[in-house]
């Protein structure tokens, strides 16, 4: 029985998987769980966005996983130490939850669909294709991708599990 490494993506963090080792993130409300895979090194990445620009950061040292802005390219050139090449990745993601109705509709209480807008641009501007996602809505997620297959798994409590 082969074992599978499981590697844990926290809030506000990103990692890198190989040799078939399998990337999750739990607790994705508004937060967004971006993945990129290289099919043909069948490496994988994924980062927990929160946020959807540094702009607003208020930290001392910037957690440069928090924000689409900033999480974007760190994924990308970590993939790229690992010898991936820019023009192989895909992108899949999902997350970007309304979780909360508000009176007023302020910009500012949209963060999940601020986070998917901000990601997109972040993958427009490296050129990375979104080839699947399953964003929005009002409900959490926990996400998985494979690193040898980079089949993207989404749990949620209403609809199961979806593949995509």
């Amino acid at each position: 029985m082969i074992e599978v490494v499981l590697i844990k993506v926290g809030m506000a963090d990103l990692n890198i998987a190989e040799n078939g080792a399998l990337l999750r993130t739990t607790g994705l409300g508004s937060c967004v769980g971006l993945t990129l895979y290289d099919t043909q090194l069948k490496l994988a990445g994924m980062a927990h966005i929160m946020l959807p620009t540094s702009e607003i950061a208020r930290e001392g040292q910037l957690n440069i996983a928090k924000y689409a802005d900033t999480a974007v390219p760190e994924l990308i050139e970590r993939l790229k130490n690992k010898g991936s090449v820019v023009s192989r990745l895909v992108a899949k993601m999902a997350g970007g939850a309304q979780m909360f109705a508000f009176a007023g509709g302020s910009d500012t209480m949209r963060i999940g669909p601020r986070n998917v807008e901000a990601t997109k641009l972040a993958l427009t501007q490296f050129g990375i294709p979104l080839i699947a996602e399953d964003t929005g809505g009002n409900y959490g997620r926990t996400v998985e991708l494979d690193s040898q297959t980079g089949i993207f798994n989404i749990r949620s409590v209403q609809f199961g599990v979806k593949e995509i």
